[in-house]
């Protein structure tokens, strides 16, 4: 815990500085205001999302990828009574949604597609149009919607053999042809205006923060009741260890992966 304090700090204290010294400047695609204390909500999105992403890429790779190589098992049913399963990645992402919306910043997270293994992940309607632009460009795109506000979408892509192989292998799966690289959804974020502020960006990155350490603790307490638990501490799977990062473990790989890209973002050179 006291890692994760620190770490949480450290990046508060930097985000202040950053917004003291150089306010971030407006993407020119939402150039609408000069006010240092208005920051298009752009960057707020693309700060969000750079941690969730590393988030992701560490989970998927160092906890399911070598969990796996070591005995450790994850599927759709692992919050089930007596399965002794962890969170697919997707999945686990779901599990950060959940965590948000118990906090009161209405930020809101979700991961859809065109092609989802799950119906309620479909685009529809105006999200449905903005995700194939987001296929055709590879590229996030942001827009409004009536009832939700801002959105923003960004392409989630096929990384790893290991969601390939899932994708294409579902019995639900509506499409079997994945090739890595190929965008196979988009990780969509909500907030209710079009402009937010430092604080705001301050308070929403040290609450996701703690929204992933809850749903990253959800998954540890859940193997806690394993019947051969493995040892959770700081080993990772990766070492070839039976063994799982303690929440501080991980969120420290977390931050340390994306701090950097966050804090480019926050500058205004995304």
């Amino acid at each position: 815990m006291r890692r994760f304090i620190l770490w949480a700090l450290t990046l508060a204290c930097i985000c202040i500085y950053l917004f003291v010294t150089a306010p971030a400047e407006l993407p020119k695609q939402h150039a609408q205001t000069s006010d240092a204390h208005e920051i298009d909500v752009a960057v707020m999105f693309h700060a969000v999302n750079a941690l969730n992403a590393h988030a992701r890429q560490i989970y998927t790779r160092e906890i399911v990828g070598a969990g796996k190589k070591v005995g450790l098992k994850f599927g759709e049913d692992w919050k089930e009574i007596g399965v002794e399963k962890g969170p697919l990645p997707a999945l686990f992402l779901r599990e950060l949604s959940f965590e948000l919306e118990k906090r009161p910043e209405p930020l809101g997270l979700y991961l859809g597609s065109d092609k989802p293994i799950n119906p309620s992940n479909l685009f529809k309607g105006d999200t449905a149009v903005d995700y194939k632009t987001v296929v055709m460009s590879r590229e996030p795109i942001f827009s409004t919607l009536e009832g939700y506000g801002s959105i923003a979408m960004f392409p989630d892509f096929a990384s790893a053999p290991g969601c390939v192989s899932c994708h294409n292998e579902h019995k639900d799966s509506p499409k079997n042809d994945w090739e890595l690289n190929d965008v196979m959804g988009a990780t969509t974020w909500t907030w209710p205006d079009s402009t937010t502020s430092s604080d705001e960006i301050r308070q929403i990155l040290k609450t996701e923060i703690e929204a992933l350490g809850d749903a990253y603790q959800n998954y540890l307490v859940k193997v806690s009741n394993f019947d051969a638990p493995p040892k959770i501490g700081p080993e990772w799977p990766n070492s070839g260890q039976f063994a799982l990062p303690d929440k501080d473990a991980f969120l420290e790989a977390v931050l340390n992966a994306a701090s950097p890209e966050i804090l480019t973002t926050l500058i205004g050179e995304k």
